[in-house]
């Protein structure tokens, strides 16, 4: 079964066609499922749209809602298209966000980490000036967030978990071994899964998110891995499918997992 559980469209600014482009794109791509998943409005902000380039308006957000299930429904029987969402997680804010999806038929939430100290994590000039101790302290902030966001009980999916070497290769290198194997062995014991997300080959780092490293780690917590394009134009759907699943079986994945109606379905790879 080929799926793709990471997809944006316009609503959120900085993506390109329509949420219909993209399931039609999933279903040329050969995929039985495609999620959409744009990401989340500032919920805990006083003003709708504090930035339409990253997000959509709070005031748009049931409109999403009913697109992808009108949607759903039309495409029945050609392709499975499930409603999600890529949520940020703030700590201080996780209760505003929790109540903003109450009652929603979600087939998935994805749990994302965007800002690191109140700075994206996308955000290169970040590392300028630091030394080894405080890029640590980054690396370290950064992976104790995502270990409270599996601990939150919110998200059924973690997104792009080393998603901060994107414009900053380097991050890879920044030794913080244990933070990671904690923040993993949280993931496994919560029941969240990951994603193989294949956005990175677009950014400076060139490689998907997170690093094999990370991935035999992951295995050896026993942790769910599920796929996502992340994909920005509706060209990218199921991008490098084949390849992830090939790269999982040779790390020692027997299976993956997607999602339907916030219950994990395993799929044999």
């Amino acid at each position: 079964m080929k799926f793709d559980m990471h997809t944006h469209h316009v609503r959120c600014g900085h993506a390109n066609g329509t949420i219909e482009d993209y399931i039609i794109a999933g279903m040329e791509a050969g995929l039985q499922a495609i999620g959409i998943s744009d990401h989340s409005p500032y919920f805990y902000h006083e003003q709708d749209q504090p930035s339409p380039g990253i997000a959509m308006a709070r005031s748009d957000f049931a409109n999403y809602i009913e697109e992808v299930l009108r949607l759903k429904r039309k495409y029945d029987g050609k392709i499975e298209v499930l409603l999600g969402m890529e949520s940020d997680f703030y700590p201080e804010h996780a209760d505003v966000y929790r109540k903003a999806y109450a009652g929603i038929p979600f087939d998935y939430l994805i749990g994302s980490v965007h800002q690191v100290g109140g700075v994206s994590i996308f955000n290169r000039n970040r590392w300028k000036g630091l030394d080894e101790k405080r890029h640590i302290e980054a690396k370290e902030a950064y992976y104790d967030l995502i270990k409270q966001s599996a601990r939150s009980g919110m998200f059924n999916i973690l997104g792009h978990i080393d998603a901060m070497k994107g414009y900053y290769p380097a991050f890879s290198d920044i030794p913080a071994a244990a933070a990671i194997d904690d923040t993993l062995r949280t993931i496994g014991e919560c029941g969240v899964s990951i994603e193989i997300n294949t956005s990175g080959s677009t950014k400076a780092v060139g490689g998907w998110y997170p690093s094999d490293a990370i991935l035999e780690r992951a295995l050896h917590f026993g942790v769910n891995v599920t796929f996502g394009s992340d994909a920005h134009i509706p060209g990218r759907v199921g991008d490098e499918f084949e390849l992830v699943r090939e790269r999982l079986k040779e790390i020692g994945f027997k299976q993956w997992v997607f999602y339907r109606k916030r219950t994990q379905i395993v799929v044999p790879l």
